[in-house]
This record gives C-alpha cells, structure tokens and sequence, in this order.
C-alpha cells in the first residue's frame, strides 16, 4: 500500500514537472527528484501507454509572432441522447478540425467549445453551418477572443514591462 502511494507520488511529480517544461530530459527530471533516469523513462512510458500523457506541445504567443488567427468560445445548449448524454453530441463536435477543444461545463450552457479560424467571416460560418445544424444543438452564443493575457499558464506580455522608461521631474 505504502509502494502504491510512492509510485503515485512520483507520477503527479513527473507530471508537475512536465506540465511546467516538457522540454526537460528524462536525466533532468531525475535529478531533479532524486530518482534513477530509467525510473522516470518506465514512469513516462507508463503514463503514456495508459493515455495520461498525451502529448507535448509549445504554448505560442500568435500576436508576438505575427500570425493572424481569430478564436472564438462557443457556448452551446444540448439536448443529451439516451444512454449517451452528453458524449456523443461533445464527440461529433470534437472531430471538427476548426474545434480545439471541447468540454462539459455547468450553468446555462451545457458545452464550451473553442474554435478558431482566420477570420471572423470563417468562424461564423463554421458555427451557422456546422454546430447550429446539428440535432441535438439548441442554442449557441459566440464570443470572439480579443486578446490572450494568459495561456496554459503561461502570461503574455510579462517580458514588456522591463522596457517601460521610468518618468521624473
């Protein structure tokens, strides 16, 4: 039992550390644990099988690197289906590849989908064309994303603010 707790431990360890800089080494990450390297290969190799870690990617500031993208969060009321509630109407509208993710959230509205696209032109008709036609959805409210403050924990626009120039009289 006490093993069992170990190993848990470890694992939300690994996957602190990784979700913080997935870019560290595997040695690194033992080091920084105190943990043999090839522990942490076999934790990550597991983690990975049982579908826990499912991938790495880099957070990018799109306005700093001049790409023109628009974002929008769909709020969209369902009706669920027997015997699958929710999940088969979330599913279909995961497959999008306008969809970047989806989720089941409470309140009025029962998913939160956020699309993106390269103009609000392109957005729209995704919704009008492809969400609101779909049987089980009942209603949607857009709101376009104006600007990113913070993503996956990573605040934008935090480097900026050393270049100010201090005012004196």
């Amino acid at each position: 039992m006490k093993e069992e707790i170990k190993e848990k431990q470890k694992e939300e360890e690994i996957l602190r550390i990784l979700e913080e800089n997935a870019r560290l080494s595997d040695a690194e990450i033992a080091r920084m644990m105190g943990i043999e390297e090839n522990e942490v290969k076999g934790i990550i190799a597991e983690l990975k099988r049982k579908g826990i870690i499912r991938g790495y990617k880099a957070v990018i500031n799109r306005e700093k690197a001049g790409i023109e993208i628009v974002q929008a969060l769909i709020d969209v009321k369902v009706s669920p289906e027997r015997n699958t509630g929710y999940d088969a109407i979330a599913e279909r509208i995961s497959r999008f590849p306008e969809v970047r993710s989806v989720r089941l959230v409470s309140g009025e509205y029962d998913l939160s989908v956020l699309v993106s696209g390269k103009t609000m032109h392109e957005v729209a008709y995704f919704v009008a064309e492809k969400i609101a036609p779909l049987e089980q959805v009942r209603n949607t409210v857009t709101h376009f994303l104006l600007k990113t403050y913070k993503e996956n924990g990573e605040i934008y626009g935090e480097e900026e603010k050393g270049k100010r120039l201090a005012v004196t009289l």
